[in-house]
């Protein structure tokens, strides 16, 4: 019997080009959120399960996506008026924990 070796790890290339400033702002701006959303919904999933659950790490994490978002937003202002195209590259990486 042959055994099939599966990969502990998977890349996806999720974005990749150049944008103009208002599709680089849009694309991050929706990842961002996204991501604010789905822990979010974690809070609300735990706080209905247990009222008083503690949600300090999702609490925080949210926290410091929105200072993101905020600082990536002043980024795209500061650097629009260079008039140059915005080049993206994100990779998802997944692995398999241990």
């Amino acid at each position: 019997m042959e055994t099939k070796k599966v990969s502990s790890t998977k890349k996806i290339q999720l974005i990749k080009g150049e944008f103009t400033s208002s599709e680089a702002n849009d694309i991050i701006m929706s990842l961002i959120d996204e991501k604010i959303n789905f822990h979010k919904l974690q809070r609300l999933q735990l706080w209905e399960g247990n009222h008083i659950c503690k949600t300090d790490l999702l609490d925080g994490r949210i926290k410091e996506l929105l200072k993101e978002k905020l600082n990536t937003k002043e980024f795209l202002v500061n650097t629009k008026e260079i008039g140059k195209k915005y080049v993206i590259n994100g990779i998802l990486e997944i692995k398999v924990s241990e």
